[in-house]
């Protein structure tokens, strides 16, 4: 078979593939394979290759470490978690084979036996012999090793797999395929942001407003030097369709909806409805099989804001009802679904991981994000240091403190007198609805939050603390907490009730993002098991 040096049977022969040999495929598109084969790339036709399995790769070389577990014993298990089956118990001191580590796991041979250890019992340096005891040691007690928690694929520390790069052009043809005879998918207007997951003989594969097509790379450009996106997956061990019935159960909200009631169900007076009757549904479609939004009953009144002629005939009133309702599953699912959004370069900033630095310039910090933010102009060094500190990524902290404090301005933030102190309250914690400027004073005081800087870094631990660092640490796990839900059966301890929260955020994210040239990005992208 012959290896070409692009997907076409007119494309040059890099070299010829006998029968049975072995190549590593890197994708597939249209027919063809991108391909490594005898150290060299290029691409094969898809139908001449099968998925028979190689042999297996030699077993990698383990490293030597041992088992520190003041003078108790540790437990060799089958598989990575405190619920798997325990296959030997090692000494403290003992020597194990370290293969791989990952979520606070090693894969280790010890005695001849291979199994998993919690790594934080395992030293590089050979413990001192103890001191010889003048009575027997006590019987062991097994000491408490990690809960075990999705298992990210491929290891935490991902390659980068794609950059974002803008549309130069007035208007910019995305196709289906990589040359001008392919369909158009849509049409890109000038600067639209786009996510490049390839680039070959001129053309960019990319992913722009929910789909994947290929465009011209003559027509895209970056914003200062490219930008890495690493990401990788996150797994959970239930079913999309479980964990949105778990969401069900605890109301979720929405503001999608528009509000309709049947005309059998009220008299209309000029913009007024007068409902007629009890327990009549006003639903978020015009139709009988839409979802309800609540039921209205005899003598409620209703703004009528238009009308239109139902699935089902009829005549339905759009009417001023609610602007927060319950929401309908499968809306829940869509925003639950990562499909829906991982490949969307503005949407997809839900699954960045808030427990890791974006790794920012200050002084480009200050002069290009923070200029004009009065209090907060400036402060992109206590910004930094706050996310070094307690672990969160700092571009989410400068969002967080600019909505709160209305880009600088608010009383909290400016300073206000407390017990005859002046305090600063960046984040609005502690400002409770009923009394916001009182109250948060008062936690500001009580936290010694008396300098704009102190404000900054110590209400970052606040923020870190209940969610950044308790397994929420990016935008969608503060919404859902997919892996609470995945463990306990309910879904519990999530940031807003709003099924769109995560994805509002990212604009603002990605906003302040797009102002920066030197930034690093690491996405967690949630995967469920399948039904």
């Amino acid at each position: 078979m012959n290896l070409r040096k692009s997907a076409s049977t007119g494309s040059a022969v890099v070299t010829v593939l006998k029968n049975g040999s072995t190549v590593n495929v890197y994708a597939e598109t249209n027919g063809w394979a991108k391909v490594k084969a005898g150290g060299k790339d290029g691409y094969v036709s898809v139908k001449y290759l099968t998925d028979k399995k190689s042999a297996a790769p030699a077993a990698p070389k383990p490293t030597t470490k041992y088992v520190t577990v003041s003078g108790g014993n540790l437990n060799l298990r089958k598989s990575a978690s405190t619920d798997s089956a325990v296959v030997s118990v090692l000494k403290d001191g003992s020597s194990v084979g370290v293969y791989s580590e990952a979520n606070g796991w090693a894969k280790v041979k010890a005695s001849g036996k291979d199994g998993y250890v919690s790594v934080k019992y395992l030293t590089d340096k050979k413990p001192a012999a103890p001191a010889p005891k003048p009575v027997p040691t006590p019987a062991p007690v097994p000491m408490p090793e990690p809960a075990p928690v999705p298992v990210p694929k491929p290891t935490p520390t991902p390659e980068p797999v794609s950059v974002v790069k803008f549309v130069t052009a007035d208007t910019l043809n995305m196709r289906s395929g990589p040359a001008t005879s392919y369909s158009v998918v849509l049409q890109l207007a000038h600067d639209t942001a786009v996510k490049v997951l390839s680039e070959e003989n001129g053309w960019a594969k990319i992913a722009a407003n929910g789909k994947t097509g290929y465009v011209s790379s003559s027509y895209l450009t970056v914003k200062g030097d490219p930008v890495p996106l690493s990401e990788y997956e996150a797994l959970y061990g239930r079913a999309l369709e479980d964990m949105v019935a778990m969401q069900m159960k605890v109301s979720p909200q929405t503001d999608l909806y528009k509000n309709y009631i049947n005309q059998n169900a009220v008299t209309v007076s000029g913009t007024t409805a007068t409902v007629v009757g009890d327990n009549w549904n006003v639903r978020n479609g015009a139709g009988t099989g839409f979802w309800s939004l609540g039921t209205v009953n005899n003598g409620t009144k209703l703004k009528v804001l238009g009308s239109v002629k139902g699935t089902d005939g009829k005549i339905w009133y759009q009417v001023a009802y609610k602007t927060w309702a319950n929401a309908s599953p499968d809306d829940v699912k869509y925003y639950m679904d990562s499909n829906n959004f991982k490949t969307d370069p503005v949407k997809s900033y839900q699954f960045i991981k808030l427990s890791q630095s974006a790794s920012l310039n200050a002084d480009e910090v200050n002069q290009r994000i923070l200029t004009g933010k009065e209090i907060l102009q400036g402060q992109a060094a206590a910004f930094i240091t706050a996310g070094e500190t307690y672990h969160i990524n700092e571009i989410y902290l400068i969002s967080h403190a600019l909505l709160e404090t209305g880009n600088g301005t608010s009383k909290l933030a400016t300073g206000i007198q407390y017990n005859g102190r002046t305090v600063y309250n960046m984040y609005g914690i502690g400002a409770v609805d009923s009394d916001p400027i009182n109250k948060g004073a008062q936690r500001a005081f009580a936290e010694g939050w008396f300098t704009p800087e102190a404000a900054i870094i110590g209400g970052a631990k606040f923020i870190s603390q209940d969610y950044i660092q308790a397994e929420q640490d990016t935008l969608y796990k503060m919404r859902w907490n997919p892996l609470a839900a995945s463990n306990s059966g309910k879904a519990t301890h999530q940031y807003a009730t709003d099924i769109g929260w995560a994805v509002k955020q990212t604009t603002q994210m990605h906003n302040l993002y797009s102002l920066l040239s030197s930034y690093k990005i690491i996405m967690e992208v949630p995967v469920y098991a399948q039904k």
